[in-house]
């Protein structure tokens, strides 16, 4: 069976990830995202390792914080050995592609709903390595060359 990590930070990233949760019986599935108060209960229904929520008020605390999640995140991706990750972004999502796309497995972005004009910033980034991007709206395939519309994803 295939392995596939779902990662989203909190929020709506993760709210969107979660419309796909019907692949989640499909695949060996590893779900990575912030551990806040609205995340916590996650790891009563899936399979989560969760990162460090991480606001970016205190610049020193907040860099900590991504220097944590990025070497927890290659701890993760190294002991999960995914085939694949599918990511709606942002910071937690985009560590888990490049993460992931360095140890091989596949890269699945799908640029989140909110984004009708211009890609985000995580998915600016992942758009470089990603194998596969998915945009939620016409205009923005039309503007990015490898973005792919299917309609709503999510």
């Amino acid at each position: 069976m295939k392995k596939v990590i779902f990662a989203a930070s909190s929020g709506g990233h993760i709210t969107e990830i979660l419309k796909l949760e019907e692949l989640f019986k499909e695949y060996e599935y590893l779900l990575i995202t912030e551990k806040t108060d609205v995340t916590e209960n996650l790891v009563n229904k899936y399979n989560v390792e969760y990162l460090r929520y991480g606001p970016n008020k205190n610049i020193f605390k907040y860099i900590y914080n991504i220097l944590y999640n990025l070497i927890r995140c290659i701890k993760i991706i190294l002991k999960f050995r995914p085939d694949t990750v599918v990511s709606t972004g942002a910071q937690i999502g985009g560590f888990a592609c490049y993460v992931g796309k360095f140890f091989g497995a596949k890269v699945i972005y799908i640029e989140s709903l909110a984004k009708t004009q211009t890609l985000s910033k995580t998915g600016k980034n992942v758009y470089k390595i990603a194998d596969k991007f998915y945009v939620q709206w016409k205009t923005l395939e039309k503007k990015y060359k490898k973005a792919e519309y299917l309609g709503r994803l999510i």
